[in-house]
């Protein structure tokens, strides 16, 4: 099959963006604001403080459509990125489009996926607001493996909840983050609430990213 034109593009350094770019200034409307889980009622600040630093706090309500990238993080990104930009002519020909479909090759980085682009940022701006550890759940390892190498790059400790089925089954992924520095336990597990919660209910629970009650709810459906 002949290419009218190139199917890998290679940036250069030079060209990593500079800025995030925020969606909610271009939006047709305001989205209406996060509920507090337990009240039901529009989160404050103060409730969004246990769980985010206030650096990221601000950029969650920023009316800016840019908001610069941080020398920091843009070092970090300089390990893997800009990824290659891909032409998917194969695909372009099997659907029979007259469209051109561009992809980001995005797994180009040490964790294997996308997600490093989110978790360094994380980890910057909590290292910088004075956080020591992040804590996290994964299921298969990917959001896990991404915070546990972003953690490292700032020298955060990382403790990561992962699903016991794949805790198990996927050792090498589990052996990554632990490479990282993180601590990796099987969930559920005694060493929290939630966890024993589960284990009481089905000692030999496998692990899900579903909380209990929805569960319940699922297997009576």
């Amino acid at each position: 099959m002949h290419h009218e034109g190139p199917t890998r593009v290679v940036f250069g350094e030079e060209e990593i963006p500079t800025c995030w770019y925020n969606i909610l200034p271009d939006l047709p409307k305001e989205l209406p604001p996060p509920l507090n889980p337990a009240t039901k009622q529009p989160i404050a600040p103060d409730d969004l403080a246990r769980i985010f630093p206030m650096s990221l706090i601000q950029q969650e309500a920023s009316p800016e459509r840019e908001i610069d990238i941080p020398g920091e993080v843009i070092d970090a990104y300089r390990l893997y990125r800009p990824t290659p930009l891909h032409r998917a002519y194969r695909l372009e020909k099997a659907i029979d489009t007259p469209a051109k479909i561009y992809y980001k090759h995005e797994g180009l980085n040490p964790a294997g996926s996308h997600k490093p682009n989110t978790a360094i940022a994380q980890a910057f701006f909590n290292k910088k607001d004075g956080v020591k550890r992040l804590s996290t759940e994964t299921g298969a390892g990917q959001w896990g493996s991404a915070l546990s190498w972003a953690c490292s790059m700032f020298g955060l400790e990382c403790q990561v909840y992962m699903v016991e089925a794949s805790y198990s089954q996927k050792p090498y992924r589990r052996t990554m983050m632990e490479v990282w520095g993180a601590n990796v336990l099987a969930s559920p597990t005694d060493t929290t609430k939630a966890g024993r919660d589960v284990l009481e209910n089905d000692p030999a629970s496998p692990g899900s990213l579903i909380p209990l009650p929805a569960r319940q709810l699922l297997s009576r459906k």
